[in-house]
């Protein structure tokens, strides 16, 4: 056993006492993967269920830092602890991520009550890293009251943030521009919240009422409405009254049991990622090209062709399985 210089049952601990010190070194192991990373998650996920997690999501550029960075002010003045996790692109040299999470959420650096992380997203097609499941989960078990994810906001990474919280806001400004494509690709399916953010700027109404009109012609098997809160997260206008849409929402998925729904969903999907990963990785091993040096030729001189071809491998790798 070993997470390191500490066990896992004694850095879970020692986090949930305060030690941030522990706290970043859980999350640096489940970031890393491995055995250490499956001990943690053993020790961390029977204490898990008493944080709600909140996913931030729109375009780059909407003002969800700030948005975010609004919210754990509100958050913190009803007398909550929070921790926030910054998903933000890949270094192409290091992997790791490229802005700083404190530099970002300075004003809340200095509060033991608001714990901040940057995540990369490590190149993974969602913009979320398999990881930060895993974030969540210890995050979870050290004691949170809130966790809130805030997404890069590009590619799929609005179906991928609505797979991993309770509760999935997404941010807009007047306007929509390019959004509107996001909003085709999925984006008005996933959310539960919208905020128009820097809604003091010209179109807000105009941006509103088209956002209405989308939503009501949606098809949807939920009761729930999505609310539309206009804010101005520079100043914090209407951010007491987004949080207090977010509260309603989660009461309304308790009162429903849809809550307890969308966790086992959540706990399945993460589970059909990691095995996905490992058969990722164990047929990237098994495709290099010296591994099979007369596939290779026979490819090449096509005396067979690719798809016959993945079948034999498919069927010498996994005699068991039907290839197809």
């Amino acid at each position: 056993m070993s997470a390191g210089r500490a066990s896992a049952e004694t850095l879970l601990s020692q986090a949930q006492s305060g030690d941030e010190a522990a706290l970043g070194r859980l999350l640096s192991l489940v970031e890393k993967g491995g055995e250490p990373a499956q001990e943690i998650s053993r020790h961390c996920h029977p204490k898990t269920g008493g944080a709600f997690t909140l996913g931030v999501t729109g375009a780059p550029g909407a003002g969800k830092s700030t948005l975010t960075s609004s919210l754990a002010t509100v958050l913190r003045e009803r007398g909550f602890r929070l921790a926030i996790l910054a998903i933000d692109p890949s270094s192409p040299t290091s992997g790791g991520a490229i802005l700083g999470d404190r530099v970002r959420m300075a004003t809340h650096a200095q509060d033991d009550d608001v714990f901040i992380r940057s995540m990369a997203t490590r190149g993974n097609l969602g913009g979320l890293s398999v990881a930060t499941s895993g974030a969540v989960r210890v995050l979870d078990a050290a004691g949170f009251d809130w966790i809130i994810v805030e997404t890069v906001g590009v590619g799929q990474v609005e179906l991928a943030i609505s797979r991993a919280a309770d509760t999935t806001l997404v941010v807009l400004n007047p306007g929509w521009g390019d959004e509107v494509q996001a909003a085709k690709a999925g984006l008005l399916e996933i959310a539960d919240l919208f905020a128009i953010n820097k809604a003091d700027r010209e179109g807000t109404e105009q941006t509103e009422r088209e956002l209405r009109q989308m939503l009501s012609l949606r098809s949807s098997q939920s009761d729930w409405s999505p609310s539309i809160t206009c804010t101005v997260a520079t100043r914090g206008e209407s951010v007491e009254t987004l949080l207090d849409n977010i509260i309603e929402h989660r009461q309304w998925m308790e009162e429903n049991g849809e809550l307890d729904e969308r966790r086992a969903s959540r706990a399945w999907s993460e589970l059909e990622q990691l095995v996905i990963a490992r058969l990722v990785r164990e047929a990237s091993e098994m495709l290099t090209p010296g591994n099979h040096p007369d596939l290779a030729r026979d490819l090449a001189d096509k005396s067979t062709d690719p798809v016959t071809a993945a079948a034999a491998l498919h069927k010498s790798h996994f005699p068991k399985r039907t290839a197809g």
